[in-house]
């Protein structure tokens, strides 16, 4: 089993199944979210993700018509990610995950929108927007 949370320790998240994916988003709007030249996301099946928060710290923002991002109010930490094409998946950022997730990134997607200033030094595949198959 996995953990996480945010910033400030007052969301805390338990992942009860495996990371079935992992990619290097490179949309503005991710680059937005986490203020970096891209944001690592895991895909885990919903059921699998129990979320604590008894002091009601987490805010969701639907930052698109299909995307709805949650995050801790009182810090900012950016928590959960949900996609209206993947009813039953949730996407957790990598970055607050307290170890190691035990895979490592398969590709980088939005690279058609990727910070003009971020070079991509690595061999992992590219995708101008979501892989085939994934948010169709």
């Amino acid at each position: 089993m996995l953990s996480g949370g945010c910033l400030c320790g007052g969301i805390r998240y338990a992942l009860h199944a495996p990371i079935e994916g992992m990619d290097h988003c490179h949309c503005s709007m991710c680059r937005k979210a986490h203020g970096a030249a891209f944001a690592t996301y895991g895909r885990v099946a919903r059921s699998g993700h129990q979320l604590d928060d008894d002091e009601g710290l987490l805010e969701r923002y639907r930052s698109s018509d299909a995307v709805t991002r949650s995050f801790c109010r009182r810090c900012g930490a950016n928590l959960l990610f949900e996609h209206a094409a993947m009813p039953d998946a949730v996407f957790v950022p990598i970055g607050s995950l307290d170890g190691d997730p035990g895979l490592r990134p398969e590709a980088h997607i939005f690279v058609g929108s990727k910070a003009v200033w971020y070079d991509l030094q690595d061999a992992l595949p590219r995708h101008d927007a979501y892989p085939p198959g994934l948010a169709d």
